[in-house]
């Protein structure tokens, strides 16, 4: 029976590619040798299954057994094991498979092998310098084989003393791959990729406490658990079978908000059990928290390409063989059934929502606070979704009370349209920091929406498109006036002159860095003095940026403020009249030369030419002279830094020297007020 020969391989160098390239993480040839034992296992039951083996099938399960002097490990099954024959047809000729054929006969008897590659078994090689089968098949008058290769093309094959049924395949581990022949990193392999597979796989014994230390009993201890929740029907589970399967998994982490149970065997196969998280802090979501497993085998966690982007911040498992892996069973590819899949669970997900807010509307709301960033990413992202999610999407209001977009549009939409019969949602993202804003528009009778998410600059732009007749609208972006105009507002007339002044001696006393826009308007004798807002549009688009929105020009410009100033009130009446009074107007640069007509002659254009000149200069000069006199001004009026700086406060914006200059300001007034 003695056999040498050289393995059937396309190239010589076929060893070195294995084991640097073929698969993408080495630990995982422990995950393929385990998953190659459960296959022969299950093909065991199979063939009992079937009739086709007749006798006692005895103990299944794999067992790992670890030498970590001599670094061996052993993977060992009593499944069907192999002939010669099929040694030298399926291991010796790498890639070929023995997994589909075997699945076609037995397709009734058995739901699907993991292994579809053939390349499993030579994962080995990555960590072995030696590699040694030792197996007997289930047919009758099978003898035992023995096959061993160095890691070479070179095999030898012979009579093996093996007297049981099954596979025992035997690594010696080489020097770089010393870390496999520690104990406690094969637990955490087995941990990681073999903790649910379908055949008991056991790992040295079961320990006790016992003087003072913990030792080793008679009984083997199985690693794995052999039906997970999500093999089994959702009617045979309680809520507190899904809590503790979650805390397995993720045992640092609250309970879930609420799951859901996947199980469809047409067009595709596919179960599992996705969990809704709690989000502590919505700047430190976790992704990549759904394993991907292969008949109950661990793949990957990273499924990026089998469900939508905003679903990775859900948590749990899928399972399903019909998701095409490569070799190496680490990176997906896609096709349709992926499609299909990622279609499934995105219906079955906006599903449950739509029933939780429909049966269980206290409830629902009670977890919005959580929910809302991981369903705005879904609307954003997702086109299917977003139209689902709008019958079941909320609005919370500045009040804590919550409204489905039906129901928030008949709530407002008498009070809060424009003139041009828009309905206009205020929201404020601080209802602290805008507390005063949000006041002014309560006392015109308006609603003011909380929106305090990360993607809220994004989000309005989506509802403005997706809701009819609607625009949003913070609401410290403009006068509570202004918001909502209710008719075409009368200008406020001034001159040219007056605009000029007014523009320039509250630039010269607001803060440098920011660009400033002065305009003056009638708020009424009780209204602020100085009003600051931020234009909505730039605002929006500034934050769309600073998220990664593709809009970078917004992004790099300085931030800019409109700036109010109520002529109305009786502060900016005294510092008006005071300018007047102080700073002489600003001097004329004269006539402006007239247009030239079309005959004009050569010296004609030079001297209108020149003239325009010694205008602009003249003009320049007398503005630069006038600005000079106005910021002199400006620098020395109490009552203008003051209303500026009450203004800067109530947004945050005074900071540094200004704020320690407010303070000393305010302390002379409170002591002029009362001690004089």
């Amino acid at each position: 029976m003695a056999q040498n020969g050289k393995i059937g391989v396309t190239t010589e160098n076929i060893f070195p590619v294995i084991k640097q390239f073929l698969y993408s993480d080495h630990e995982i040839f422990l995950r393929e040798l385990v998953a190659n034992a459960v296959d022969a296992t299950q093909k065991m039951k199979a063939l009992a299954s079937s009739g086709d083996f007749k006798e006692e099938l005895g103990e299944l399960q794999v067992r790992i057994e670890l030498d970590e002097k001599k670094k061996i490990l052993k993977v060992i099954d009593r499944g069907i094991g192999m002939t010669e024959e099929e040694v030298d047809k399926y291991i010796n000729q790498i890639a070929f498979s023995s997994a589909g054929e075997f699945l076609e006969k037995y397709k009734d008897q058995i739901g699907s092998i993991i292994g579809h590659f053939g390349l499993g078994f030579y994962s080995a090689f990555m960590v072995s310098k030696k590699v040694t089968i030792d197996t007997l098949s289930w047919k009758e008058g099978a003898k035992a084989v023995k096959w061993s290769c160095d890691g070479d093309p070179q095999y030898e094959m012979s009579a093996s003393k093996k007297s049981d049924r099954g596979t025992e395949i035997t690594l010696y581990l080489d020097d770089d791959s010393a870390e496999y022949a520690e104990k406690g990193k094969i637990e955490s392999l087995l941990d990681k990729y073999c903790k649910f597979m379908p055949v008991p796989i056991v790992f040295g014994k079961e320990q006790e406490w016992k003087d003072g230390k913990y030792v080793d009993t008679d009984k083997d201890k199985v690693v794995n658990s052999i039906e997970p929740i999500w093999t089994k029907a959702p009617s045979e589970l309680k809520d507190e079978d899904y809590l503790q399967f979650y805390k397995a998994l993720y045992p640092m982490h609250e309970d879930p908000m609420f799951w859901i149970h996947l199980n469809v065997d047409y067009p595709f196969t596919l179960t599992g059990v996705l969990y809704f998280p709690k989000l502590k802090d919505r700047m430190s979501i976790e992704k990549n928290k759904i394993q991907l497993y292969c008949n109950q085998m661990f793949v990957t966690d990273h499924v990026d390409n089998i469900v939508p982007d905003f679903l990775t911040l859900l948590h749990g498992v899928i399972d399903s063989p019909d998701i095409p892996l490569n070799v190496s069973r680490s990176y997906l590819q896609s096709d349709a059934n992926v499609k299909k899949i990622s279609t499934y669970i995105t219906k079955k997900v906006a599903d449950r929502l739509e029933d939780i807010f429909m049966t269980k509307r206290q409830e629902f709301e009670g977890k919005w606070d959580n929910l809302k960033l991981f369903i705005e990413y879904g609307m954003l992202s997702d086109e299917k979704f977003c139209e689902r999610a709008l019958k079941f999407a909320l609005f919370k209001n500045t009040d804590g009370k919550y409204f489905s977009y039906e129901e928030y549009q008949k709530a407002i939409e008498t009070a809060q349209q424009d003139k041009d019969k828009k309905t206009v949602y205020l929201y404020a993202t601080d209802a602290e920091a805008q507390y005063s804003y949000i006041e002014a528009a309560r006392n015109k009778g308006y609603d003011v929406l909380l929106m305090d998410c990360e993607l809220d600059a994004h989000f309005v732009n989506l509802l403005e498109q997706k809701l009819k007749d609607v625009r949003f609208a913070r609401v410290d972006s403009d006068s509570i006036e202004r918001l909502i105009p209710k008719e075409d507002r009368v200008k406020l007339e001034m001159t040219a002159a007056e605009r000029f002044d007014l523009s320039e001696i509250f630039k010269a006393a607001l803060p440098k860095g920011s660009d400033w826009y002065v305009e003056g308007d009638n708020l009424g004798e009780e209204g602020d003095p100085v009003l600051i807002t931020q234009s909505e549009f730039m605002r929006r688009y500034r934050e769309m940026s600073a998220l990664g929105g593709g809009m970078n020009f917004y992004g790099e410009m300085p931030p800019s403020y409109n700036i109010t100033v109520n002529m109305d009130n009786p502060l900016i009446a005294k510092v008006i009249a005071a300018k007047n009074t102080q700073v002489k107007p600003m001097e004329s640069a004269g006539e402006k030369p007239e247009e030239l007509g079309k005959d004009a002659t050569e010296e004609q254009k030079t001297a209108h030419d020149a003239a325009m000149k010694a205008y602009n200069e003249k003009k320049e000069a007398v503005e630069k002279a006038h600005k000079t006199d106005l910021a002199a001004f400006a620098g020395k009026n109490e009552i203008l830094h003051q209303v500026i700086d009450l203004a800067l406060l109530a947004n945050g914006l005074l900071k540094g020297k200004a704020l320690s200059d407010f303070i000393a300001r305010s302390r002379k007034v409170v002591s002029d007020a009362y001690l004089k």
